[in-house]
């Protein structure tokens, strides 16, 4: 009888067994397959093991799609970042964004896992990286010529051997601070010559007893006074058309009138010396300011009267073509050498430095036609041949045109 009840007892305790080796290899396969969407049907204690895994799963798999996600999602933004970016591990390029393939010719893909300065090799980057002091940043330069570009690059360590390359492109930076500084060394050069000469003045004046030198000195003095003047006038004109707001579309301008005025201030400015043309002006109006126009065509035709000898001829024209209108100015004066047209609308940019400062002019007149023209969708442009004379044309196209009843010039 015992007997029997222990050979039962085993059976069960082997059935049991069975049944729950049998449910463990059932588990097993599921979870190596990984694939099956739905857990084994059990019963009892497994049913709630199978549903507590699966649902285990699920929520593992949902946070692996949202790392998966957020983990693209943050490339795709450090993709799009306009700075360079390069994940290095152990000196060694794990990642890198595109605008790091720009500035360092990183390829992602072929030079992942490389040393960079295997690849990047700018002597000053590498005696940065090797100096290991990154508590600043390192100006380089790459390119030649057109193509320079100025680099600023910084390195972050972070984690166990990592580090994240940032470069940034400063090429425009370093170029508006060289202008800024050229800027601030012309104004003070022009400025220090009259200064100058006015503080000599006075100080003669103190013991010059004869009362014709010292009308003399006052005129001059009165002289270098109005070249700073117009100066600081030029200066005041170019910076509000720098920080205005776009011209108006609703003011049209009578070209007409203003072209008739013009002419007018030629030939007071020429007192005679020179032969002023004027052709009749096209039945066309302008859209935008008069005060600008008339500023920039102003210096136009000041500049052509001024550096064109006496007995010259200066033209002015208000015409019609085939892409819209231009305003044309042409003088029979010395003309300009090639080389210098490129840079006429640069801002105290002189062919003739001392001609220049005879004529009195401040250098910085065709940098405000410049400015004026860009400001109504106008571009300018020179022809010229040394010797022979110039022709400047400011060119508008139609969006800023308006037909009229033609009217002449006087």
């Amino acid at each position: 009888m015992a007997a029997w009840i222990l050979a039962a007892l085993c059976g069960v305790l082997a059935a049991f067994l069975a049944y729950h080796l049998r449910q463990l290899r059932v588990l097993i396969r599921w979870l190596e397959r990984g694939d099956t969407p739905d857990p084994p049907r059990a019963r009892g204690l497994w049913d709630l093991l199978h549903a507590a895994m699966h649902r285990g799963r699920r929520e593992s798999a949902r946070r692996e799609a949202d790392l998966v996600h957020a983990l693209a999602r943050w490339r795709d933004a450090a993709r799009a970042l306009p700075d360079g970016v390069v994940l290095l591990d152990d000196d060694r390029i794990e990642w890198c964004n595109d605008m790091a393939r720009v500035h360092l010719e990183l390829d992602p893909v072929r030079d992942a896992g490389l040393p960079l300065m295997h690849l990047v090799r700018i002597p000053e980057f590498v005696d940065y990286l090797r100096e290991g002091r990154f508590d600043r940043a390192v100006t380089v330069r790459t390119g030649a010529g057109a193509s320079e570009r100025v680099l600023s690059i910084r390195v972050v360590v972070y984690g166990h051997g990592q580090r994240l390359i940032l470069t940034r492109d400063v090429t425009q930076l370093e170029r508006v601070e060289r202008m800024r500084s050229e800027f601030v060394a012309n104004v003070s050069h022009e400025l220090r010559t009259p200064l100058t000469v006015i503080a000599g003045f006075l100080e003669t004046l103190d013991d010059e007893p004869d009362a014709a030198a010292r009308h003399r000195y006052i005129e001059l003095m009165s002289e270098q006074s109005r070249r700073m003047l117009r100066l600081v006038e030029d200066l005041l004109t170019l910076s509000a058309l720098e920080s205005a707001p776009p011209p108006p579309m609703e003011e049209v301008v009578d070209m007409g009138g203003l072209a008739a005025r013009l002419a007018a201030e030629a030939r007071a400015l020429s007192g005679r010396r020179h032969r002023i043309e004027a052709e009749p002006a096209a039945a066309i109006d302008l859209i935008g300011s008069e005060k600008e126009l008339a500023s920039a065509f102003g210096n136009l035709v000041s500049n052509a009267v001024r550096y064109t000898p006496d007995g010259g001829v200066v033209r002015l024209a208000w015409r019609e073509t085939d892409e819209g209108a231009e305003f044309a100015v042409e003088d029979t004066g010395m003309g300009i050498a090639p080389e210098h047209i490129p840079r006429l609308t640069e801002r105290f940019y002189r062919v003739d430095r001392g001609r220049s400062r005879e004529s009195g002019g401040t250098g910085l007149g065709l940098a405000i036609v410049k400015h004026a023209l860009m400001r109504h969708g106008a571009t300018l442009h020179v022809d010229s041949v040394p010797g022979q004379g110039s022709r400047f044309r400011a060119r508008f196209s139609g969006a800023r045109l308006r037909a009229r009843q033609q009217t002449a010039l006087s």
